[in-house]
């Protein structure tokens, strides 16, 4: 760690000596992270780093930046402490009651913008999310497709009140709600209204492969949002039931999957009835989002046991 001394450090200095320690300690991307906290420190722009490296800091300062890279050090992720991420191109308020927004989950997004794009309705469309977390997939829809309305549900009350934060911090909060659901109950509430698609970023990974995670994910993200705690198909089971007593006839569904999980999921998906099922890899043509669609039903099933 950096020591406490009585020397005057500079911007240059502070961020070379650290750069080098978070290096030698195998961190990914070093130079970036050190810019973020410095920056976040700083209270700056990452620009105004470069712009004002030869600025002396006070002590303060250097205690500030001190606290937070140890923070880093002691393997918590970088968006907790900065308390934001990047996703579609917008920042999005998070902390650790929320799951961290990835950048594969930007496919799944995209793929909802398409349905929508090629919806042929006059009025508006209506969207579910299943797993709602920090908000970043309804926000971003509502705030790349002008015509819809998006239901988000969570069963964790700190992730229903991130999510709205991020909804008015954005703007789209007359456009998004957030509810306090447990998908695992009696739907009735859901039922109020029939949607136009569902989507969800379920906890796909399986009980088995989450003890192999990167110590960030397992110390301090929300287990209950990374994992089912089972074979990692719990919460696609019971999507494939639900979606058509909640969904419009012809409705869709999109899902985000784990790197190997594909092919299993659109065979549930077949096997549930849906039908013109197909996948769409994200960037690193890794299987990530499966699509399909189904006939709408009216008896509303219960909770699963």
């Amino acid at each position: 760690m950096l020591k406490q001394d009585t020397k005057t450090w500079t911007i240059r200095e502070l961020m070379k000596v650290s750069i080098r320690l978070l290096e030698n300690k195998g961190f990914e991307e070093a130079r970036l992270t050190v810019e973020l906290l410095l920056a976040h420190a700083l209270r700056c722009q990452r620009i105004q780093l470069y712009t004002n490296f030869d600025r002396p800091l006070t002590h303060e300062e250097i205690r500030e930046f001190r606290k937070i890279l140890e923070r880093r050090l002691n393997r918590e992720p970088l968006q907790y402490i900065i308390g934001a991420a990047g996703f579609m191109g917008l920042q999005f308020r998070v902390d650790g009651r929320v799951l961290i927004p990835r950048p594969e989950t930007e496919t799944l997004v995209e793929q909802v913008m398409l349905l929508c794009n090629n919806a042929h309705k006059a009025k508006p469309l209506s969207i579910l999310e299943i797993g709602s977390g920090s908000g970043n997939v309804a926000v971003s829809l509502a705030k790349y497709v002008k015509r819809v309305h998006v239901t988000g549900i969570d069963v964790s009350p700190d992730a229903v009140e991130v999510g709205e934060l991020n909804a008015k911090v954005h703007e789209v909060d007359d456009r998004v709600a957030f509810k306090l659901l447990d998908v695992f109950e009696p739907i009735d509430q859901i039922l109020l209204r029939r949607f136009d698609l569902l989507v969800s970023n379920p906890p796909y990974v399986s009980r088995d492969e989450w003890e192999q995670l990167e110590l960030e994910v397992r110390k301090y993200e929300p287990r209950t949002a990374t994992t089912d705690g089972r074979d990692g198909y719990v919460f696609f089971r019971r999507i494939f039931e639900i979606a058509p007593y909640v969904l419009a006839d012809s409705g869709s569904v999109a899902v985000e999957v784990g790197h190997d999980q594909a092919e299993t999921v659109m065979g549930m998906m077949i096997d549930a009835g849906f039908f013109h099922p197909y996948i769409v890899p994200d960037l690193q043509n890794i299987p990530r989002v499966v699509i399909g669609f189904c006939h709408s039903l009216t008896r509303n099933p219960g909770p699963v046991n």
